[in-house]
């Protein structure tokens, strides 16, 4: 039957002239054609927006590490600007000393909250001694306590605990012994009287009894001050220097001196 059919199809024309099995497979073909052109075509697509894609993908890594790589920079030449102001500060504070002071790195710092040191890059063949003290243009930051190495240094902050400085307050002039605190603030002043006219508010200089501290050197401002249930107040003191960004500082070339009592230096 298929055969007879398709001898059929072969001897009948359209009215074109063509046979029409020749017309017919020509359709059949032609859809097939077409099938394959989309296929081919999305395929084409596909491709193109996936080569786009990356294209992209590539270029906003690019554009990403370059604006990491701009970051980067941006905040060493911020660390820079804030670098040269530290070393403008304290070339100021150098300058203003009445004695005689020896500049120094901070090269390492002690972890150890019981025992708070740093590290300077100064020793005995800079002339530095134990006991000397050691300023920052915020204020003071401690004493070189021994031994003392011949290029090296180790200084005590005044926030360890095991510390002492004599201090007096500018505005009344009441004294009394600032102390390394494990608590915040860090500081705190004893002995003051709860007669003593004291203020929140109220700037701690060195009063000079210790015989390492030069009188007049900034300690800190009192934060809270209340009276005790004994004699004396209960005062805390945030103390004028940033512990947590210290680089630089001035070693006083003052060898230390014998302890004063108080009235002494009023």
């Amino acid at each position: 039957m298929l055969p007879q059919l398709i001898l059929v199809s072969w001897q009948v024309q359209t009215k074109s002239g063509t046979r029409m099995l020749q017309a017919v497979a020509f359709e059949i073909f032609s859809r097939v054609q077409h099938g394959t052109a989309a296929v081919v075509h999305g395929t084409r697509n596909v491709w193109g927006d996936y080569a786009s894609l990356r294209g992209v993908r590539v270029e906003n890594e690019e554009l990403k590490r370059r604006l990491a790589a701009a970051e980067v920079q941006l905040q060493q030449e911020h660390a820079l600007a804030a670098r040269s102001a530290e070393l403008q500060k304290l070339l100021d504070l150098r300058s203003q000393a009445v004695f005689p002071t020896l500049a120094a790195e901070v090269i390492a710092g002690n972890p150890d909250p019981v025992m708070r040191t740093v590290t300077i890059d100064r020793g005995s063949t800079d002339g530095v001694l134990a006991d000397m003290a050691v300023v920052a243009p915020g204020g003071i930051v401690g004493r070189v306590i021994a031994p003392v190495g011949r290029r090296a240094a180790k200084v005590q902050l005044i926030i360890d605990r095991n510390a002492a400085a004599g201090g007096i307050t500018e505005r009344a002039h009441s004294g009394g012994v600032v102390l390394g605190a494990d608590a915040n603030p860090p500081l705190r002043m004893d002995m003051v009287s709860n007669l003593n006219d004291v203020k929140v508010g109220d700037t701690i200089v060195a009063s000079g009894v210790d015989g390492i501290y030069p009188r007049g050197y900034l300690i800190g401002r009192i934060e809270s001050a209340t009276r005790g249930t004994g004699l004396y107040q209960t005062i805390t003191v945030r103390p004028a220097v940033d512990f947590s960004g210290l680089e630089s500082v001035l070693v006083v070339l003052v060898p230390p001196r014998a302890a004063t009592r108080d009235e002494d230096v009023k």
